[in-house]
């Protein structure tokens, strides 16, 4: 079976590691300090703040904000559900915005009319690995005086008009999980050029910490551990190798796939996009549907993946918040997107048996 994720891993990240063990300084240490500094360099920020996770990064960024209850924050609804449950986790409430069908990323043409007086940020999720359409959603937050998150989970390396991602708004937030572009086991990063909102960040991650044992807010246990800040440094180094070989394959598996139905994904004006998943949309010409013809690649020895199934505005946790008929979109992309193998561990062997086992639908 050719998997559709699978991170890479090699003796570098081992000694690492093992580096680490035989120091005897296993918490957040030394190798989280050069991790968050040479991640702050690759971002082009000031500050980067290295959490456990992408969600307690997400959760940290919305906090240091100012987010909290009676608040609201807009979201995307087609995105992992982190997006949503992390301005939860503050006590605020999701506003739900649909999508682009094309990019799969918030449609900024929607943002004016979810803008109301509780309104404090909007979360745009650079998904898959490209990036939403940060001018117009900058423009909206000026103006409105909104906070800009920037969900940059899937998406280390990628770029906006020149720019790299987790540089563009008032916070940027990173996963480090396994099957990311870049993995330390488990973990997260929060990039900012915001020095106070820094300064916060790294109280609330620490247990609400001025200094040793002054605690003088509420903060969380949000560390990540140096065997996590060394493993980073070492995939940070292979980043763009790693980013490289992703927009190859993902060059290579649009140029060639050609069964009916099936859109390879598109990619907008300005934007450099790293393939976190190579998302093709299954549409009314294709002779299977999209779950049917999952299970058939998958019966091919074609690994495959739904990302996601369920918008997030219909998800139970969420469906007595939105209006009926909200964010059709982001409804319709649900029953049609279906991730292929783009990962950089796949050969030229490999891409030829994906694009032969999906074209060979159509014949």
């Amino acid at each position: 079976m050719i998997p559709v994720a699978r991170p890479l891993l090699g003796d570098e990240e081992v000694q690492a590691a093992g580096r680490v063990i035989r120091s005897g300084m296993l918490a957040s240490g030394p190798e989280v300090a050069a991790f968050e500094e040479e991640f702050a360099a690759h971002a082009g920020v000031t500050h980067a703040v290295a959490v456990s996770n992408g969600t307690t990064a997400l959760h940290a960024a919305l906090l240091g904000a100012g987010i909290g209850p009676g608040d609201e924050v807009i979201v995307p609804s087609f995105t992992f559900i982190a997006t949503a449950t992390a301005v939860s986790m503050c006590g605020a409430v999701p506003v739900f915005a649909d999508v682009r069908p094309d990019l799969f990323t918030i449609d900024p043409d929607t943002l004016p009319d979810q803008v109301g007086p509780a309104t404090r940020a909007v979360i745009g999720v650079h998904l898959f690995g490209q990036p939403f359409d940060v001018g117009p959603a900058a423009d909206l937050c000026e103006e409105r005086n909104l906070a800009l998150i920037e969900d940059a989970a899937q998406a280390h390396g990628a770029t906006w008009r020149g720019r790299r991602v987790g540089s563009l708004g008032t916070a940027g937030c990173f996963s480090f999980y396994p099957t990311k572009n870049m993995t330390t086991g488990e973990g997260g990063m929060v990039t900012t050029d915001d020095d106070a909102l820094a300064g916060r960040l790294r109280r609330l991650v620490n247990h609400g910490q001025a200094e040793k044992y002054l605690h003088t807010s509420l903060g969380y246990n949000y560390r990540m551990t140096d065997i996590g800040g060394a493993i980073g440094r070492v995939q940070l180094r292979r980043l763009e190798e790693f980013n490289r070989r992703r927009q190859e394959n993902a060059a290579s598996l649009s140029a060639r796939l050609d069964a009916p139905g099936i859109v390879p994904p598109a990619v907008g004006e300005g934007r450099g996009h790293v393939y976190h998943q190579y998302v093709v949309t299954v549409g009314d010409g294709c002779p299977l549907a999209r779950d049917a013809l999952a299970e058939h690649l998958r019966g091919q020895g074609v690994g495959c993946a739904v990302h996601y199934p369920i918008p997030v505005h219909e998800q139970p946790l969420y469906r007595d918040t939105a209006a009926p008929g909200a964010c059709p979109t982001a409804a319709d992309l649900a029953r049609r997107v279906l991730s292929l193998p783009v990962h950089p561990a796949l050969g030229p062997d490999d891409l030829d048996r994906i694009v032969e086992v999906v074209n060979g639908i159509g014949g």
